[in-house]
């Protein structure tokens, strides 16, 4: 039995080979309330399909793994009381019959089974400022899962330094489209550098095919600045972010409940600027990996000549 099941227009593009965009789903389950979630998710498909490609989003219904969502699955899942799901959490989706929304990695685990290899998300998780022994899924999966990854950096809450510190230990490289700092999500700096910049979407693909062709079996995460007309400067942001992570610590709030806590507070604390500029950043990243997914299926028909 197939560990998932494609929808019919994701079934069409990968026996067509046609360019495909994994989507994750905590975004609709767990990142905004209803009805937003919902207009979020339609707005995300809707980049990946006015740049050439087909989105793929990636979530649980009633127990079973699904690649791709109708409309009214995706109008279901924002309303649903749905589980968190990361890689050890698919077994209690599927035996529960649960209704659940895919992480970074539990997202990235689905797209490499059903062979997707470019995957657009908001920010990567990390290692956390209030335990670095808190490290999320996310770093494990970049670690050993080949997939072009688009992201606005990690999550501005986490030890930045630490996070990057980890993906170079487990040999992921962290790629800036068109900068060489690290991006703070919120910020589109953070003091930090990258180990490659590269300027454009078909770079981007023949350096995938580089790392993987020299025998890697890691992710290559590609880091895009959220856009300058709604990026919030990082010395502005940091104390919002470091009395949030304060609270916090205080509250004695850890695990999987930490980053939710940590975002809806930073909203509160920036009047719900730091919101919009998250719903920015999460279409950016969808358009550019769309771009990125385009590239790669150009190369590989080319190869094939």
């Amino acid at each position: 039995m197939k560990f998932f099941t494609p929808s019919a227009d994701i079934a069409r593009a990968l026996k067509l080979s046609l360019p495909i965009v994994a989507l994750e789903s905590t975004v609709v389950t767990h990142g905004l309330p209803h009805p937003e979630n919902l207009y979020l998710a339609r707005d995300m498909e809707s980049a990946v399909r006015d740049e050439g490609a087909t989105p793929a989003t990636i979530a649980i219904l009633n127990g079973q793994v699904r690649v791709g969502l109708i409309d009214s699955e995706v109008e279901e899942l924002s309303k649903a009381k749905a589980i968190k799901v990361s890689r050890r959490d698919f077994a209690t989706a599927i035996v529960k019959k649960s209704h659940g929304g895919t992480t970074v990695a539990g997202t990235m685990l689905v797209a490499q089974q059903a062979g997707i290899q470019v995957f657009a998300t908001g920010g990567i998780g990390g290692v956390h400022r209030e335990s670095p022994f808190d490290i999320s899924a996310d770093l494990q999966a970049l670690a050993d899962t080949p997939m072009i990854v688009v992201c606005a950096g990690a999550k501005a809450i986490l030890d930045l330094p630490a996070t990057l510190e980890y993906l170079e230990t487990m040999s992921v490289p962290v790629v800036g489209y068109q900068t060489e700092d690290f991006p703070a999500f919120y910020s589109r700096e953070s003091g930090l550098k990258i180990s490659a910049k590269l300027e454009s979407p078909e770079e981007i693909a023949a350096f995938a095919q580089a790392h993987w062709g020299a025998g890697m079996k890691s992710a290559v995460l590609v880091t895009n600045p959220v856009p300058a007309a709604v990026a919030i400067p990082k010395a502005e942001m940091d104390p919002f972010i470091a009395q949030a992570s304060q609270e916090a610590v205080v509250k004695n709030i850890r695990g999987q409940a930490l980053t939710p806590f940590l975002l809806q507070r930073i909203s509160e604390l920036t009047g719900s600027r730091s919101m919009r500029v998250n719903l920015a950043l999460l279409l950016n990243n969808a358009r550019l990996a769309a771009q990125i997914a385009r590239a790669l299926t150009a190369r590989k028909r080319t190869r094939a000549l």
